[in-house]
């Protein structure tokens, strides 16, 4: 079962975590104060670019690098920075894996080997599979890219909510596949381990009509919360709310 925390956090300054798990089957209420912080700098924003920054940290912070998204840009195995030399060293000079996962379709993906569990669960998959192991981000991402005219990498996330899947297939099958699909160059990387790796959610129902809320329009939101899934918080009419979308919106949470 994925368990959900949430940190608790007065502009930068952390002050722990929240249990969620405990909201489900309770009245939830989420106001939004109207203030948005930069989760880089704290100052006081309009508007987030990227997950909670600033314009000018999206631009500079090496929490905007672009091989966040596009793993095959890294060059820091090289000894050249995007952003942040000691950032990039921590997170992206590290073991990562190349992985299966079954959201509303079977997806290829990259994540640190110390991030497989926790990135499932943010992308709400149920089942997961390890294709391979590289020693640093950028030949995890090549051999992404090279998967990915023949199998999806992003998630349509009202399938995912519904519990929707597109294929049935066993991920060894597609790992089989994917395996066979990849130049010889990178078979020295490739993940004998076969377990296929499987994750439920906190969940009292599941939506069939999911409909977005945005604290932008919908600056408080109050309603009986059904489950948690991916980066979701699931209401009783169907409505969910994009938790990680508003990152540095300042809120008053409370539930009973």
């Amino acid at each position: 079962m994925a368990n959900y925390h949430l940190p608790e956090i007065h502009i930068i300054d952390y002050r722990g975590q929240i249990a969620m798990n405990k909201w489900v089957g309770k009245q939830l209420r989420i106001a939004f104060t109207g203030n948005i912080h930069c989760i880089e700098t704290g100052e006081k924003i309009k508007k987030t670019y990227g997950e909670g920054l600033s314009y000018d940290a999206w631009l500079k912070s090496p929490l905007g690098n672009p091989a966040i998204i596009h793993p095959e840009l890294s060059q820091i195995h090289e000894g050249i920075a995007l952003r942040n030399q000691e950032w990039e060293e921590k997170h992206h000079n590290q073991p990562h894996y190349v992985y299966l996962s079954r959201t509303s379709s079977v997806k290829v993906g990259v994540t640190r080997s110390t991030n497989l569990q926790s990135r499932w669960i943010d992308q709400g998959a149920t089942e997961g599979i390890i294709l391979a192991h590289a020693p640093y981000r950028q030949l995890a991402g090549l051999i992404e890219v090279a998967l990915k005219e023949h199998m999806a990498d992003k998630t349509a996330w009202q399938a995912m909510l519904k519990g929707e899947c597109s294929d049935n297939t066993p991920l060894s099958k597609h790992k089989d596949r994917a395996l066979g699909l990849l130049p010889i160059m990178y078979e020295g990387f490739f993940s004998e381990d076969d377990t296929v790796h499987f994750v439920s959610y906190p969940l009292l129902r599941l939506p069939t009509r999911p409909k977005s809320l945005k604290l932008d329009t919908t600056p408080v939101i109050e309603k009986r919360l059904v489950g948690i899934k991916g980066q979701y918080l699931l209401f009783e009419d169907d409505t969910v709310f994009n938790v990680r979308s508003h990152a540095a919106y300042e809120v008053d949470l409370a539930f009973e």
